[in-house]
């Protein structure tokens, strides 16, 4: 209980530093910043072998390395965690990565996003998540380019990618590491035109 609340501690003095992210709201879901208190769904989920099938987690990821990971992604303006929140029970049930950030250029990368509550799995969640997300990124934040990748063998991400209006560039060999092993990883995205093109 100490180790947790020094955790805490220290995500509080992160989190003071960085700006507070919009919130989306779906028909049946609350997409918001993700807080402390979200990051034991997160520590379940990311140990569990089925839900980690196709994420690059090491399958010793605890705790800690979650919440370290976390006050890595708070302190960079580039990178930001959302938490997936189901309004009839109001609990956590996925999470969503943003990273790459980039004002410049007009871009940024859905790094992470995953349903870990398996009794939403399977319903569609993901594909009313990613609409909504998607408008967010070209609408509120103003995006020309939104990207994001997937494992080779998970055809379920890419029947939804590809439905959704991602076009494929191609493949990242050996592009991430999970438990000592290379995988490689199928490159995607789409342009503001493409998204308001649909």
């Amino acid at each position: 209980m100490k180790l947790r609340l020094l955790y805490y501690k220290n995500y509080v003095k992160c989190n003071e530093k960085v700006k507070v992210h919009e919130k989306m709201e779906t028909q049946n879901y609350i997409i918001r910043e993700s807080e402390f208190g979200d990051y034991e769904y997160f520590a379940k989920w990311e140990t569990d072998p089925v839900m980690t099938e196709f994420l690059a987690y090491d399958e010793d990821r605890t705790y800690e390395d979650v919440v370290t990971e976390a006050f890595d992604h708070k302190k960079d303006e580039t990178m930001v965690d959302f938490t997936i929140v189901s309004r009839n029970t109001g609990k956590p049930i996925g999470r969503i990565f943003i990273s790459r950030i980039d004002r410049h250029s007009d871009s940024l990368d859905i790094t992470k996003l995953y349903i870990g509550d398996a009794e939403f799995r399977g319903r569609g969640v993901g594909r009313e998540i990613m609409e909504t997300l998607l408008e967010f990124c070209f609408t509120n934040l103003h995006m020309e380019r939104v990207s994001l990748d997937y494992f080779t063998g998970n055809k379920r991400a890419a029947a939804l990618y590809e439905s959704l209006g991602f076009r494929s560039e191609g493949l990242a060999r050996n592009a991430c590491k999970k438990n000592g092993r290379y995988y490689d990883l199928n490159l995607m995205s789409m342009l503001r035109s493409e998204f308001f093109s649909k």
